[in-house]
């Protein structure tokens, strides 16, 4: 294949990774809609599922990658708690309660949050730029939860802390995984991120709810199959089609998967978005793409014989 194709190649993948994480919402709603699991359940099978194909596939293919310095176990062990267990567990409730669409945009609150955190506790500037972001997504956050309407905040105000604390877990993904995979392989920290967070759905979850699934083998088709396609096959083609584009702008492209968990969450299931909401939702992808920092020709874009691959943007 020739050099002028690998581009193409590199957006293609990254396009199919917001495809696939796209998708998540409607495992969410099947699998607590249908088969009556509750949001904590399948959150935790979310994690232990993808962590142990992932345990699987190293201790088989690279078990020296498992090996990790004992003195970073307070930051896996902070990934695993904060950035997966909480961000899947509060993700998978707002989806129960305000639906795939106003999650999914809810979702994209992250970037904001990683800047108020990288503003206070990393030492990073704030810009123009930033505080325009955090106005863009505060009014977007505004509209889509239909906070305008006190009726609406009634009902799903639940719901929408769940989502803008799913943004808060994502933020704080992308802090920690910054932070590891300057150390470590992404798919090392990965693998232990995943595997610490479905620890803590142990510790947290009943054991009525852990076993529920073992009572529905009709449901298990969907766990695997929401392990590997959105959580792993995300991962994957993420970390591989930025290996041939630039990751910022990756990551821009990346901002689609709200866009298409809304479709599919329109087309599948019935949802609907009001104007104001549509409206609201622009205005927070608005604020994803002016976050976006600037491209030079030749930065970020990784080699593709590189050990380790970039880091997903999302779990």
């Amino acid at each position: 294949m020739s050099n002028d194709s690998t581009p193409a190649r590199g957006y293609a993948l990254v396009l199919t990774a917001a495809a696939l994480w796209g998708t998540l919402g409607l495992f969410y709603k099947v699998l607590i809609d249908r088969f009556g699991l509750t949001p904590l359940t399948v959150a935790s099978y979310r994690s232990l599922l993808a962590g142990l194909i992932l345990l699987a596939v190293l201790a088989l293919r690279k078990p020296r990658l498992l090996a990790v310095n004992r003195h970073d176990l307070p930051l896996l062990v902070a990934y695993g708690v904060f950035g997966v267990a909480g961000f899947f567990i509060a993700y998978a409730y707002a989806i129960d309660l305000v639906g795939v669409a106003v999650a999914a945009v809810l979702l994209y609150t992250a970037p904001a949050w990683v800047g108020l955190i990288a503003w206070r506790w990393l030492g990073e500037e704030m810009h123009r730029r930033l505080l325009m972001a955090l106005g863009l997504t505060l009014v977007g956050s505004v509209l889509v939860a239909g906070l305008y309407d006190v009726s609406h905040l009634r009902l799903n105000g639940l719901g929408v802390l769940a989502g803008l604390a799913a943004g808060l877990g994502y933020g704080l993904w992308s802090v920690f995984n910054k932070i590891a995979v300057a150390r470590y392989s992404a798919w090392t920290v990965q693998t232990y991120a995943l595997l610490i967070g479905a620890g803590c759905f142990l510790l947290l979850a009943p054991a009525g709810q852990l076993l529920g699934p073992l009572a529905l083998p009709s449901s298990w088709p969907w766990l695997l199959a929401m392990a590997v396609i959105p959580t792993l096959g995300g991962a994957l083609t993420y970390s591989l089609g930025v290996r041939w584009v630039p990751v910022s702008v990756a990551s821009v492209v990346a901002t689609l998967e709200p866009v298409i968990a809304g479709a599919l969450a329109y087309l599948l299931l019935g949802e609907r978005l009001a104007l104001l909401q549509i409206a609201g939702g622009a205005a927070i992808i608005s604020a994803v793409l002016l976050l976006r920092p600037p491209v030079s020709p030749g930065s970020d874009v990784f080699e593709p014989n590189s050990e380790c691959t970039q880091n997903p943007n999302r779990p």
